[in-house]
């Protein structure tokens, strides 16, 4: 290999860490949980996690493991196909039709995770006669997935609702065939819920259709854990969901897509992530069924979600941090420097607390954060652990 090619990419990784956003990832010894084992230099401590999708706290559920396990001895360890060679399974299968039936739609299918299932999802629908209106800060694979497409781009600011009908007209002059508005359920960063009544209300007075990314959503937010379709009261008004089982139904791996029979057809025959990637290990299938199934009853999990969620965010606006509006579990704790963030994520994992500092490029330049994440599988005393350890940290740094 070229000794000059080595040498520029060594450079561009001490720019990286110069600039303050080197990326470093720690071992975590055990299950994910709400107090994890994690691994260092002097052994294993055990910390407080606040930055994982595990909502309900079901990653290291007893049920959930147990049909896994079955599923190992039943169905075996992996598939070694695609889904139309050799790969799918009765449980891939059930598991689809649990989707669907879960979120209201004709069928699912199954991707490796929902970053492929929105890479797949553009480019078999929509051709360059068609338009994709899609919010400013939705999920990089839904920028990706776009970016495949031939479909020609426009772009509304985040949650403007005049921005979005202003692209819609513009579509329409251009003379788009087809508009499809996509945009995510629950804004991962900022832990905004999109309006999806008003988003739907504009895309049914121009003829649109609605795709919603609602990975941050499904499981624990709207009735029975529906997601944001659900808690907004627009149902089928939606046309397409994509979603994820990493994250709060059981966050193992794997992603899908809801919709009507025709689309999710289409696309069985011409979405290259499902075509050309491996089918879903059985054990994660058959564990993924069990978690819907949790899920859908858990509403004694999202009070208590719900409940954690409201005494974090005001345990830390009253030690005098500055934190993003919003009602889900996503609290983002914002500190504007990268640099800053990662003091304070190192501060706090000093303290027994387990953060991550997030910055450019996963947010916009100036807007570095700690992202904190709430789960049913903290108790009581984690949260009033974790506030006090961030009073202290703060103020050690002159944050607060």
């Amino acid at each position: 290999m070229s000794q000059d090619f080595l040498s520029h990419i060594s450079n561009v990784l001490k720019s990286i860490e110069a600039d303050g956003l080197y990326k470093r990832e720690r071992e975590i010894a055990g299950m994910q949980a709400g107090r994890i084992k994690v691994k260092g230099a002097s052994g294993e401590r055990q910390m407080v996690n606040l930055c994982a999708n595990n909502y309900l706290g079901l990653a290291d559920n007893a049920e959930i493991r147990k049909a896994a396990a079955a599923a190992l001895d039943e169905f075996g360890f992996g598939m070694a196909s695609v889904r139309f060679i050799c790969g799918t399974q009765t449980l891939h299968r059930e598991l689809e039709h649990a989707i669907a039936d879960y979120l209201g739609k004709d069928d699912a299918i199954l991707f490796a995770a929902c970053f492929d299932a929105n890479g797949a999802l553009f480019e078999p629908l929509l051709t360059a006669e068609d338009a994709i209106i899609s919010d400013s800060l939705n999920h990089a694979s839904i920028i990706d997935g776009v970016r495949l497409s031939k479909a020609r781009r426009f772009r509304y600011a985040q949650g403007d609702m005049d921005d979005l009908e202003a692209q819609l007209k513009q579509a329409d002059a251009d003379g788009a065939r087809f508009k499809l508005v996509v945009t995510d359920g629950v804004f991962s960063m900022d832990g905004h819920i999109a309006k999806l009544k008003e988003i739907c209300d504009l895309a049914e007075r121009y003829g649109a259709i609605v795709a919603v990314d609602d990975c941050h959503a499904t499981g624990h937010i709207g009735e029975e854990g529906r997601g944001t379709p659900a808690l907004t009261g627009v149902g089928n008004r939606v046309d397409i969901v994509t979603g994820t089982l990493g994250k709060t139904l059981g966050g193992a791996m794997g992603g899908f897509i809801a919709a009507s029979q025709p689309i999710i057809d289409l696309l069985r025959q011409r979405a290259r992530p499902y075509l050309f990637s491996n089918s879903l290990a059985p054990a994660v299938a058959a564990g993924s069924l069990k978690a819907i199934a949790i899920a859908r009853a858990a509403n004694d999990l999202r009070e208590k979600l719900g409940r954690h969620t409201t005494r974090f965010r005001d345990g830390l606006t009253q030690s005098g941090f500055t934190l993003l509006p919003g009602e889900t579990p996503i609290i983002p704790v914002m500190l504007g420097d990268a640099v800053l963030a990662q003091r304070m994520a190192k501060a706090l994992d000093e303290r027994g607390v387990y953060v991550a500092g997030f910055f450019y490029p996963v947010v916009p330049q100036g807007k570095a954060r700690i992202r904190t994440q709430m789960s049913a599988a903290l108790d009581d005393q984690d949260i009033t652990f974790a506030i006090d350890a961030f009073a202290d940290a703060g103020k050690q740094l002159g944050i607060i």
